[in-house]
């Protein structure tokens, strides 16, 4: 299109979008280190209360404070009163910011932006050169995934997530064998090893630090009912052993999930069942407009779950394999059922119950 034919409402418009992405971006920032620091969690405890004030009740520099106080201020988060000097956190912005407000704590996800940022140098070279970059290049990305897991699934696990599979909070009650594939810090199945003491639980993943917080965890809550290994789920090596496969949102990770798959279904029992939690979205971009939080996916997939597969030479998947791709692997992995369910409350994750036959 010439220069001529120029739409100058809707160059407006965009030009006005790109600068709401700027501050929408630095916010993000902001948010990240409003959660970690516990800022929103202080504010949310007090009345309207100078930067000194809050600065205290968190433990942190009133000089910090105060500028990041500028920043939710003039981002609209924070209100302050006529004269400046008292700020306060608006309970209907505490409802997503807080730890308290888990799972509808949206700021923990704002954490994903400041992580991703410091590889963007490396990620910049895998488009020119290819490759990927190693899960290493990521030292937060276990802590970052645990706190996400701890929202998305650990809270809504007993009561929401395991009765979308039927019959199957009875069968843990009376104890089957459960392994979890890419545990990570073993949130989800010590909380699982705790809930139904009859049943036998284990945890495999390739994070050494993931693997070391899992089994401290499960010695502090006692549960003699569960093992945690670090191990390349690649090659399970155990068939016919487990009742009952987990995997939350760990197999597009995978350098090769193909084979992962392969192994789920071969580490099954003839009649056991394979869990798997992952991205809600379609394999064609086209397909993911509407997606409330498709920018986001895909840009994690980009600096993440699609590089760290590519630096192990692996498929590179992606976060946004989608649906059909996911129905389509299972299916050559030899699985001959697979059922997606939904959860009301949860528009990221889609559910798969999948059996041989």
């Amino acid at each position: 299109m010439g220069e001529g034919n120029l739409d100058e409402a809707k160059a407006e418009a965009f030009a006005e979008r790109l600068v709401g992405m700027l501050n929408s971006g630095a916010l993000a920032l902001m948010t990240s280190i409003g959660h970690r620091t516990g800022l929103f969690d202080a504010m949310a405890g007090l009345p309207p209360s100078t930067s000194g004030e809050i600065a205290e009740q968190a433990g942190l520099n009133e000089r910090y404070v105060r500028e990041w106080l500028g920043a939710m201020l003039t981002g609209g988060i924070v209100d302050c009163d006529a004269d400046g000097k008292q700020f306060s956190l608006p309970p209907e912005h505490a409802a997503f910011l807080t730890r308290a407000a888990a799972p509808d704590n949206i700021a923990a996800f704002a954490q994903y932006i400041p992580l991703l940022g410091t590889v963007e140098d490396r990620i910049v070279e895998c488009f020119r050169q290819g490759g990927g970059v190693p899960y290493s290049a990521f030292p937060r990305f276990q802590e970052v995934m645990a706190d996400d897991s701890g929202q998305t699934v650990v809270g809504a696990l007993l009561e929401s997530i395991l009765p979308l599979v039927p019959g199957l909070p009875e069968r843990l009650k009376a104890g089957i064998d459960v392994l979890d594939v890419g545990c990570g810090s073993g949130r989800a199945l010590n909380l699982m090893a705790r809930s139904f003491p009859n049943s036998r639980f284990a945890g495999y993943d390739l994070s050494e630090g993931g693997i070391a917080s899992a089994k401290t965890a499960a010695a502090e809550q006692g549960s003699k009912n569960i093992r945690f290994a670090v191990k390349d789920v690649t090659d399970l090596g155990e068939p016919a052993v487990y009742d009952l496969i987990t995997a939350f949102d760990a197999i597009h990770d995978q350098a090769w999930p193909d084979r992962v798959l392969k192994g789920i279904a071969d580490a099954l029992k003839p009649d056991g069942t394979f869990f798997m939690q992952d991205i809600r979205a379609s394999s064609e971009p086209h397909k993911n407009r509407d997606h409330p939080v498709g920018p986001f996916l895909y840009t994690i997939s980009t600096m993440h779950c699609m590089t760290v597969s590519l630096a192990e030479n692996g498929m590179g998947l992606g976060a946004m394999w989608g649906e059909e791709k996911a129905r389509e692997m299972l299916r050559d992995a030899g699985f001959g059922k697979v059922e997606v369910k939904q959860l009301p409350h949860d528009f990221q994750n889609s559910f798969y119950i999948v059996r041989k036959s």
